[in-house]
């Protein structure tokens, strides 16, 4: 496109951001409140939870009773703007891979929908090839990012108990809500077989902690998105405070181009695509922090070509793309016979699980046939009813779903209404969410061919599980049934998975836990990234989602995107005070 065509904008920025999910929110919020000016670029439109959250909404209030459509795969009233597809903006497979790639477009990103785990990584977890041999360790340890992760306890609120597990590390905590019936259920049969059980940490207030934000008042709609920012997002959280500083410039619809260069080899802005009128933009400043996603970031990085960098901005190591992985996930489900006819009462609690199964086996010492662990997520019990008549749920990221038809279709008047409050509240489900092994083999890069409507070319996938994760899955299917057993539960749902269908594995990328592709390290020829999340080959360019992720552990992830985030940004503001950058 000739210069003629684009239009530049002439003010200059400390920081110009592209994401404004968890870790853009976070570099926002750092680098406004430690006076930096900032430009913050959304793809998607604003979003605040107090005005736009669909929260308190009845099914009967949506055209399609609450049904999910593109727009919003978890439902007519979840938080997140799009999702696995989004019109005029395709990606592609290789070689048989089935990425499923979640892109949110809306200020908050998918902090805007997601269950709220927040688990911190453990002290194994940043040196797990010096544990089995695989893959690599991170060029930091827990020492180095437990004071993030004890700043961020207190800045957003998270709720659980400390435990004391060496992995599974204490954090700050508010008190978490006392466990309902089905966890009750859950707690008592996990225990007879030796599988511990103990209260969920989840970015949920339980107590009031600052003058903005509000208690949980137990609607148990997370997932839509707090009106009382009750929950951490950060559009609400994170966003909106950095903006009332005044140092912060939020253009929304931004969609990303590329990352200028000057002469010098340094990053000077961002091109982008304005979607209100189709126009390129280009917005100049000192530094430059990539915060798109893991996928959508490497995009950005590889379609950034120069005489300098070829290959892509800052990948000279060749590693941008590579590396590319999410968390292992298989689900199972049933009914409680002994909670058939239950007595009715409101036990909404928070919107998530109110208890939750850390790792708690040794890979070594118990002979597992796969590397790394899991945890076990729980949902159940009372709920709001939907249309159609079933028993089963399905954990996505934290939200519980209906899903499988268990009865005939059918039924009327007095009789339907009977069958329903019989077996309304007797079902429970468990999703086990896991660590996959980072390899150099998952990639993704660019495709020669296709463009999305904004003429950028698209991402092309190369991912597929191994072994390793598909033994995992097993393990996860194994464990759930010992657990519905010991409950006198009848699977429903997820039993008859098996070698046919990798036990129910889900597809990379379907848990939306997307991290790699610019992960950091000490060597240069490596990785893109050093241990401060900035780029080797460009020291005024930082990414600061889960693309710096070395490897993932068995929790999600976002509590760790939010520490790295804080962390780098808060060496961003050293080294621009030192004119390091």
């Amino acid at each position: 496109m000739d210069d003629i065509q684009i239009k530049k904008r002439s003010k200059k920025y400390d920081a110009i951001i592209v994401g404004s999910g968890a870790g853009g929110g976070m570099a926002a919020y750092v680098l406004a409140n430690a006076g930096l000016k900032v430009c913050l670029l959304e793809a998607g439109p604003n979003y605040d939870p107090r005005e736009n959250s669909s929260q308190l909404k009845n099914p009967w209030d949506s055209p399609r009773r609450g049904a999910s459509t593109k727009f919003r795969p978890f439902g007519d009233f979840d938080g997140c703007y799009w999702g696995w597809e989004i019109d005029g903006e395709p990606y592609t497979q290789k070689d048989g891979s089935n990425w499923e790639w979640w892109r949110a477009r809306m200020v908050g990103g998918r902090t805007n929908h997601w269950g709220r785990i927040s688990l911190r990584f453990g002290p194994n977890d940043f040196k797990r090839y010096s544990i089995d041999g695989l893959g690599d360790d991170w060029p930091i340890g827990y020492e180095d990012v437990k004071p993030y992760y004890d700043k961020i306890d207190q800045l957003i609120g998270v709720f659980g108990t400390n435990e004391g597990l060496y992995n599974d590390p204490d954090g700050i905590f508010l008190p978490p809500p006392k466990p309902r019936l089905h966890e009750l259920f859950i707690k008592k049969a996990a225990g007879h077989v030796n599988i511990p059980v103990i209260p969920s940490r989840l970015s949920i207030l339980t107590k009031k902690i600052n003058k903005t934000r509000e208690a949980c008042f137990y609607c148990a709609q997370c997932g839509r998105s707090c009106k009382i920012y009750g929950d951490f997002s950060s559009s609400s959280v994170l966003v909106k405070p950095a903006v009332e500083t005044g140092n912060v410039d939020l253009v929304v619809n931004a969609m990303a181009r590329e990352v200028l260069t000057n002469r010098d080899g340094l990053a000077s802005g961002v091109s982008y695509v304005d979607k209100t009128d189709m126009q390129e933009y280009q917005v100049y400043g000192r530094t430059v922090i990539l915060a798109a996603s893991a996928a959508e970031s490497a995009r950005l990085m590889l379609n950034s070509k120069s005489p300098r960098f070829p290959n892509g901005i800052a990948n000279s190591s060749g590693v941008v793309g590579k590396y590319l992985h999410d968390s292992t996930g298989a689900d199972m489900g049933g009914i409680i016979p002994e909670l058939f006819d239950r007595k009715r009462y409101n036990e909404d609690g928070v919107g998530g699980m109110h208890v939750y199964t850390p790792w708690w086996l040794d890979n070594k010492k118990d002979k597992l046939d796969f590397p790394r662990g899991y945890h076990i997520e729980y949902g159940g019990g009372f709920g709001m009813p939907l249309y159609g008549f079933n028993w089963g749920i399905e954990n996505l990221n934290g939200a519980y779903k209906i899903k499988g038809k268990q009865k005939e279709a059918g039924g009327y008047g007095a009789s339907l209404k009977e069958d329903y409050r019989y077996f309304f509240g007797a079902h429970v489900g468990m999703a086990g969410r896991g660590e996959g092994i980072a390899r150099e083999d998952s990639y993704c890069e660019i495709d020669p061919d296709v463009v999305d409507k904004y003429g950028i070319p698209v991402l092309r996938f190369h991912t597929k599980w191994s072994d390793y994760e598909v033994n995992q899955a097993k393990h996860m299917k194994e464990t759930f049934k010992e657990i519905l057993h010991s409950m006198g539960a009848v699977v429903t749902w997820g039993g008859d998975d098996g070698p046919h269908n990798n036990y129910g594995l889900h597809n990379p990328g379907n848990i939306i836990h997307e991290a790699g592709t610019v992960r950091m390290g000490n060597d240069p020829k490596k990785s893109p990234l050093n241990k401060y999340s900035q780029a080797h080959d460009v020291k005024n360019l930082f990414c600061v989602d889960g693309g710096q992720f070395v490897s993932q552990a068995d929790k999600n992830i976002t509590w760790t995107i939010l520490a790295l985030s804080m962390r780098a940004s808060e060496y961003i503001v050293d080294q621009l005070k030192k004119q390091n950058i």
